[in-house]
């Protein structure tokens, strides 16, 4: 039996996509490090340039090694031709082959086959158990035409994932000691516009499974928030944290980079959810054309006054075939990280203020990991805790009400 071995590059779906494939093999052992393989997929990401240059990097040391390689994943449709004319790795499949992996592994012949941008995945994952949480993807593609992204020409555009299929996955987890399921997808805010459903709508259903105890999203878009979303901000089920993709805060730069969000109601929406108790995370591309000195400081300005908690944050990076691509008024890359890093140390500082205001609440911790003497989860709030004990936690959930707030993370003791 042949083995292989995924290596998985960049976000959750892909994370997903991965579990995907693995469920689907039937013929092959799968195995824990490259070094062991026989054929290894590399499940990639392109959603930068560094995104791409990481796999690229990861591919020509598997060819030293001579290993047989397929590419999958976002690369495959951006970098795929590329790579494959270059005999730099013998396979590539598309995000709709995922399901027929244990044939396409199994040709003797180096093979591209691309597939579609429509399909959505049939296959329901139900072993997560190298996890300590699962991940449920619930969409695939957006309808955002955002000027520097190259996703929805890599994923398509957006179709949803069958409701019914979602509760079975999540109730079969759930029945198998699962309690935490992080809902993922390309754009999992526009979920059920073609099934007369709604993200709101799907998550209300999930919290009536006996056993879910957190849900976690991945990102938002401001405009996708609506009212039968903010009815369920007082759950309990719901994570105390919420990712919302902002991209800039300068009224000129979401114009031109082609964004459906405005300033002024951005604002408003993460003070009213920020008032709820809520932890506030967001995208933000810094450096992006057209982002002159004034309508970056206009834009830093108003960054301060978002209750933001969590970042990701980078700088632009040209992706080819985007729209952003043909703009002047380039911003140079040192330029470009001053600013990022202007950010990062203000969200920092806010995270810590937000850290040190909730202290006298007891977080609920899913614990996830052994590291450096230390037992490690998140709470509620999406923030990592450290955790001294004799005891094995793993996978347990936990309440700690006696905690330490240091300005790199949470501190606790239990005995």
């Amino acid at each position: 039996m042949k083995r292989v071995y995924f290596k998985t590059f960049g976000c959750r779906t892909n994370i997903y996509d991965t579990q995907i494939m693995i469920q689907n093999l039937q013929d092959f052992e799968v195995v824990e490090s490259e070094e062991d393989a026989d054929i290894v997929v590399v499940n990639s990401c392109t959603v930068t340039n560094s995104a791409d240059g990481s796999a690229r990097h990861y591919i020509n040391a598997l060819n030293r090694q001579e290993k047989r390689v397929i590419l999958a994943g976002c690369g495959a449709l951006s970098k795929g031709e590329d790579l494959f004319s270059k005999e730099r790795v013998f396979g590539v499949m598309g995000h709709s082959e995922k399901s027929k992996i244990n044939e396409l592994l199994k040709v003797q012949t180096p093979f591209f086959q691309l597939g579609d941008l429509k399909s959505i995945d049939e296959t329901i994952v139900e072993d997560f158990s190298a996890k300590t949480k699962a991940f449920i993807k619930i969409q695939e593609g957006c309808d955002f035409r955002c000027s520097y992204c190259i996703i929805p020409f890599v994923r398509g555009n957006a179709r949803s994932q069958n409701g019914v299929k979602i509760l079975d996955q999540i109730q079969r987890l759930a029945e198998n000691g699962f309690g935490e399921f992080v809902l993922t997808g390309t754009n999992i805010g526009s979920y059920g516009k073609d099934k007369r459903s709604s993200i709101a709508k799907l998550l209300q259903k999930i919290s009536y499974i006996k056993g879910v105890k957190r849900v976690r999203l991945g990102s938002l878009e401001p405009v996708q928030i609506d009212d039968a979303f903010k009815e369920l901000l007082d759950e309990s089920w719901l994570e105390k944290h919420l990712h919302i993709a902002l991209q800039h805060t300068n009224e000129e730069m979401l114009r031109i980079m082609r964004r459906r969000n405005a300033l002024k109601s951005d604002l408003a929406l993460f003070e009213f959810i920020s008032e709820k108790g809520y932890a506030l995370g967001t995208d933000f591309i810094v450096g992006h054309p057209g982002e002159t000195t004034v309508r970056w400081e206009e834009g830093y300005e108003a960054f301060k006054r978002f209750p933001i908690t969590h970042l990701h944050a980078f700088t632009y990076s040209d992706r080819e075939g985007t729209h952003a691509t043909k703009l002047k008024e380039r911003v140079t890359g040192d330029v470009a990280k001053v600013r990022l890093k202007a950010l990062e140390a203000l969200v920092k500082s806010n995270n810590y203020r937000f850290r040190e205001s909730q202290h006298k609440k007891p977080l609920l911790v899913l614990v996830e990991e052994q590291k450096n003497g230390y037992q490690a989860g998140y709470d509620q709030f999406y923030n990592k805790i450290l955790i001294k004990s004799k005891k094995d936690l793993q996978k347990e959930w936990i309440v700690i009400e006696d905690y330490h707030v240091k300005e790199e993370g949470n501190y606790a003791a239990i005995t």
